[in-house]
């Protein structure tokens, strides 16, 4: 099992979660469909998985196969990131 490739538009998405006050542990080195980043928004406790994609981006069959077991929320953008998270974008 290889990990993952780092979708360009991650380092972004992560940065703006941080500053939104999101703990974020990055997960993608893990492979075998496991998704990109683990969240915690530390003001309410809500915890999420997000798959991150670039905007033509496709899952493959390992991540729809690990999608299946728990919920994943796949995000292309800061804006989605964020709405995910369930933080105001100001």
């Amino acid at each position: 099992m290889r990990a993952a490739k780092r979708d360009a538009n991650q380092p972004q998405i992560v940065d703006a979660l941080r500053a939104a006050g999101v703990t974020v542990i990055e997960m993608g080195h893990v492979g075998g469909g496991v998704p990109d980043l683990f969240c915690v928004r530390r003001a309410t406790g809500l915890c999420r998985w997000l798959e991150v994609k670039m905007p033509k981006g496709r899952l493959t069959k390992a991540q729809i196969d690990w999608h299946q077991k728990v919920p994943v929320w796949v995000v292309h953008s800061v804006a989605e990131a964020l709405a995910a998270m369930e933080v105001e974008v100001a």
